[in-house]
């Protein structure tokens, strides 16, 4: 069994590996990361500079080094590949699994990509990873490894048990032994231990299970990782449109789905535009931040116009100003909550879910309860703790409550009807629903002001 070396990474530790890359000390870096999981080295790297990187990884031993590969985030792969020549990054592919590698070389340019591909020297890599390469980056067949254990259903046995020595030579984890007909056509799966207790002679056909869970080649990634969650599974076999097994999806290629969704819906919520990772450039970070942020200056503005065409009401009723940032800050609340309930539910997806308009109505039923009883909290406040007239505390609890729900209304709406288009619906959780509504909310609270203090 090999041992992992529990590793924490210190600053003498960083200074002591910069100052054998000084001293091209070999065997000091070999040694001291020998054991050390690829991820902790791939954090290490994170933390020198890019010479540096390269030259620990090419130090170490190639498989080492392409585990390590796997595990750099974008940005800093990017980095790593520029500095590499086309045959070193095709020996370190060619060592990586299939779906691995395709993902790699996505990352490169078309002609760039091809001049790797042509310095692949295992032509049964090469096949698997140009097949890959087919098929669209978040769809089932863009995440599925070609590195999997079959069985004919004609096999006996001891023909089963050779077969499984042989492939598994080229598969790291085996969950299940998939089971096909002559034209490779998915028909179930064995597991090893009925393998194992079965007679020599009996027939595959005799012993495996026909139920078996599927997903095509065209499937989305989300809905893959929805289908495995759902039934718990540690792995899924992929088909083409003829049921021919092509490839197969495990769990820790779902958990990378999961995190990158996660990020992007993150990042959606925050205002911010496309893939950014902490190590992009300034540039590239300003460039995904600003568009949403202008917006929300452009909002601003735009409220500053709404203030400023109640200008005469304030000078009559100052007081008003004074609770503009209640208003603001409630809508945008109600708003965020709103949306993030219902992206949250279309990200969980049931067929016992609510329709849209079930949503609508109990999100309307939610707003009515929680608007009255902060409109009644206000007008208390308002009255008895700040000592202004009644009809002043009528006038800013109406204005909440109708800002209330008029937030919760753009907040389930919103997702709903991005989601009905193929837009994301996260991005409505972030500024999209704060903007909207303070310019919104602003509106109504002078609209009711104006109607209820005749201003």
């Amino acid at each position: 069994m090999e041992i992992i070396k529990q590793f924490e990474l210190s600053k003498e530790y960083l200074e002591s590996l910069r100052h054998g890359i000084e001293n091209q000390d070999l065997d000091f870096i070999k040694e001291s990361l020998d054991g050390v999981n690829e991820a902790d080295i791939a954090a290490i790297l994170d933390e020198l500079s890019l010479d540096e990187s390269i030259y620990v990884l090419r130090a170490l031993e190639k498989q080492v080094a392409a585990d390590i590969l796997i595990e750099l985030d974008e940005g800093n792969l990017n980095k790593v590949l520029r500095e590499l020549d086309n045959p070193e990054i095709a020996s370190l592919i060619e060592l990586m699994d299939s779906d691995d590698a395709a993902d790699l070389l996505n990352l490169l340019g078309e002609r760039e990509r091809e001049e790797v591909i042509s310095n692949f020297q295992d032509r049964l890599k090469s096949d698997q990873v140009v097949d890959l390469l087919r098929y669209e980056e978040d769809t089932a067949g863009g995440i599925m490894a070609k590195e999997f254990i079959r069985a004919n259903k004609n096999w006996n046995v001891i023909q089963t048990i050779n077969e499984i020595r042989r492939q598994a030579e080229n598969v790291e984890k085996i969950f299940s032994i998939y089971v096909v007909n002559n034209r490779q056509q998915l028909l179930g799966r064995v597991s090893l231990k009925k393998i194992i207790l079965a007679g020599e002679n009996t027939k595959i056909e005799d012993i495996y299970e026909p139920e078996v869970i599927s997903v095509p080649t065209y499937m989305d990634q989300e809905e893959v990782a929805l289908i495995m969650r759902k039934y718990d599974l540690e792995s899924v076999p992929v088909v083409n449109a003829k049921n021919k097994l092509v490839g197969r999806i495990t769990v820790d290629d779902i958990l990378d789905v999961v995190q990158e969704e996660a990020d992007e819906d993150i990042q959606a919520m925050a205002g911010i535009s496309g893939d950014i990772e902490e190590s992009d450039s300034v540039f590239m970070i300003t460039k995904a931040r600003l568009p949403w942020l202008l917006i929300g200056v452009i909002g601003g503005l735009m409220g500053a116009k709404i203030i400023g065409f109640f200008e005469d009401g304030l000078n009559k009723y100052l007081a008003l100003a004074s609770f503009i940032p209640l208003v603001a800050a409630t809508g945008g609340n109600v708003g965020i909550q709103a949306s993030s309930l219902i992206v949250q539910s279309l990200a969980s997806k049931s067929v016992f879910d609510d329709t849209p308009w079930q949503r609508f109505v109990k999100g309307t039923l939610v707003a009515l309860l929680n608007g009255l009883l902060l409109a009644i909290f206000v007008f208390l406040v308002v009255v008895f703790l700040y000592g202004f007239e009644p009809i002043f505390g009528i006038t800013v609890g109406t204005a909440l409550f109708c800002v209330v729900l008029l937030a919760s209304f753009m907040g389930t709406v919103t997702p709903l009807v991005l989601n009905r288009f193929g837009i994301n619906p996260a991005i409505a959780s972030g500024p999209f629903i704060t903007t909207t509504n303070d310019l919104l909310g602003l509106a109504v609270y002078f609209g009711v002001a104006m109607y209820l203090l005749n201003l």
